[in-house]
C-alpha cells in the first residue's frame, strides 16, 4: 500500500463512534481527536472515573458506558444502550486490551492466558458482532479499527498470551474485512508500536518512557484510515504501522 502522509483531515460532524478502552492512553487520545473533528463518542471501559475524565476533555459531548468486553452480558447491554440512543454507528475502535503476565510460556498460568484471550480476542469478536448491525446502518463509510501490535506479527519471548492474542486480532481483522467487502464497512488495524502507555511501562519497566512516542503520536494513523483518500481507495483488510504517519 502506498503511504500517503499528506491527507485530508476528516470532517466527522454528525457521525457517531465508539471506543473501547477509552479511559486512558491511546483510547483517550483517539477520543479527543475524534471529538475535535465533530464526532459524538461513546466511551467504553471498566473504570467509570477514568471514562468521565476523558469525557470532560472532549470538545463534543461524550457518552460514558462502563462495560467489560470480556463479559458477554456487558457487551449485550452495551449494544442495547447504543442502539436505543442512535440509529447508526460510523466508527468502532476495538482498543481495550490487557497485558497479562510477562513470563515464558512454560511458566505461564493457564487462567491468566485464558483471561487475556477472553479480553483481547473474544472481546473484539463480541463487540464487533454486537455492533455490526449499527455499523451497517451507518454505511457506506463506516469503519472498524482494531488495535494490533508488533508482537502480533512477530512473536517475542515473554510476551505470552498478549502476543498470541494480537496474532488473533490480525486474523479477525482479515476475516471481518473479507466478509464485509462491498458492504460499505471497512475493517483495518493499527500497530501503534512502542508507545508511552501504562501497559508498555508494565511490560518494560526499565524503559525510559520519554524515548517513546506518545498516544497523541498514534492519532494521525487513525485519521488517515478515516480520511476521504482512504475511503476513495476502498481501503480495507490492511494493518498499518502508526510510525509511518508520525512526524
Amino acid at each position: 500500500m502506498p503511504l500517503t502522509p499528506d491527507f485530508t483531515d476528516p470532517d466527522l460532524r454528525g457521525r457517531v463512534g465508539l471506543i473501547t478502552g477509552a479511559g486512558s492512553g491511546i483510547g483517550r487520545a483517539f477520543a479527543l481527536a475524534l471529538a475535535q473533528r465533530g464526532m459524538t463518542c461513546w466511551l467504553v471501559g471498566r473504570r467509570q472515573q477514568a471514562l468521565e475524565e476523558t469525557a470532560a476533555l472532549l470538545a463534543t459531548p461524550g457518552r460514558v458506558l462502563v462495560a467489560d468486553v470480556a463479559s458477554a452480558d456487558d457487551v449485550a447491554a452495551l449494544a442495547r444502550t447504543v442502539r436505543d440512543a442512535s440509529p447508526a454507528l460510523h466508527l468502532l475502535i476495538n482498543n481495550a486490551a490487557i497485558l497479562g503476565p510477562v513470563a515464558t510460556l512454560d511458566d505461564y498460568p493457564a487462567d491468566a492466558f485464558a483471561q487475556v484471550m477472553d479480553t483481547n480476542v473474544n472481546g473484539v469478536f463480541r463487540v464487533t458482532q454486537a455492533l455490526l448491525p449499527l455499523l451497517r446502518a451507518g454505511a457506506p463509510g463506516s469503519v472498524i479499527v482494531n488495535l494490533s501490535s508488533g508482537v502480533g506479527r512477530q512473536g517475542r519471548a515473554t510476551w505470552g498470551a498478549y502476543a498470541a492474542s494480537k496474532f488473533a486480532v490480525e486474523g479477525l481483522n482479515q476475516v471481518w474485512a473479507d466478509e464485509l467487502r462491498g458492504s460499505g464497512v471497512a475493517v483495518n488495524a493499527i500497530n501503534p508500536g512502542g508507545t508511552a502507555t501504562s501497559m508498555r511501562a508494565a511490560a518494560k519497566p526499565d524503559e525510559d518512557p520519554s524515548t517513546l512516542p506518545t498516544p497523541d503520536d498514534v492519532v494521525p494513523s487513525l485519521l488517515w484510515l478515516l480520511s476521504p483518500e482512504a475511503r476513495a481507495m476502498g481501503l480495507s483488510g490492511v494493518s498499518i504501522d502508526a510510525r509511518d504517519w508520525m512526524a
